[in-house]
């Protein structure tokens, strides 16, 4: 278990997410780029994936064209955590959210304790949907949204929580995608000073 000294941040397993907020990161790993592998194949794969996590009921029904909206969504959230480090939100990224957004439509409930939340209220994958912006919503207040990034080697992009101190990370694992982008980096320097040799 990856120890933490900052106090503000829960622990939990290495690149899990806090709370509900490894719900997104869960969604955006869905898709394994290094593997090639997808969770969501076939709009069947959606929808056991989604009743599994509880954000569709046993009633809902997806329409056909659910799947592409949802990969939609999970790409332009991958895109949008790839712009941590300093850089502006990819545009595309973020109008592609918005538009998603649009049928997800969200109320406020308090809860028990007379807390106020948002929730979803629509059904299928907009209520997916609703419930995942909510969860990003609640991450925002709370702090923690800032650290769900993407791993910053191109052939992995695997969404992690940086629970470092200075919220500095870069790689999702230093042991592999950290030390390939290092020898990656190390060659090309030694190449080009080779070349002006």
């Amino acid at each position: 278990m990856e120890a933490t000294s900052d106090p503000s941040v829960p622990a939990g397993p290495p690149r899990s997410a806090p709370g509900r907020l490894e719900l997104v990161r869960q969604f955006v790993n869905t898709a394994d780029l290094a593997e090639g592998a997808d969770e969501l194949e076939g709009l069947d794969g959606l929808a056991a994936w989604l009743r599994e996590r509880a954000l569709i009921g046993p009633g809902d029904h997806l329409a056909p064209d659910d799947r592409q909206r949802a990969l939609a969504v999970r790409e332009a959230l991958r895109d949008l955590l790839e712009n941590r480090s300093g850089g502006s939100p990819d545009e595309a990224a973020v109008r592609a959210l918005n538009a998603s957004g649009a049928g997800a439509l969200l109320r406020v409930a308090f809860d028990r304790h007379g807390t106020p939340q948002p929730e979803p209220v629509a059904g299928g994958l907009d209520r997916a949907l609703g419930e995942l912006f909510a969860i990003i919503h609640s991450a925002a207040v709370d702090g923690t949204w800032d650290r769900l990034k993407v791993c910053a080697d191109d052939g992995c992009r695997w969404a992690f929580y940086d629970r470092s101190h200075s919220r500095s990370r870069s790689w999702c694992n230093m042991a592999s995608c950290g030390n390939r982008a290092k020898a990656r980096s190390y060659r090309r320097r030694h190449s080009a000073a080779g070349g002006r040799q």
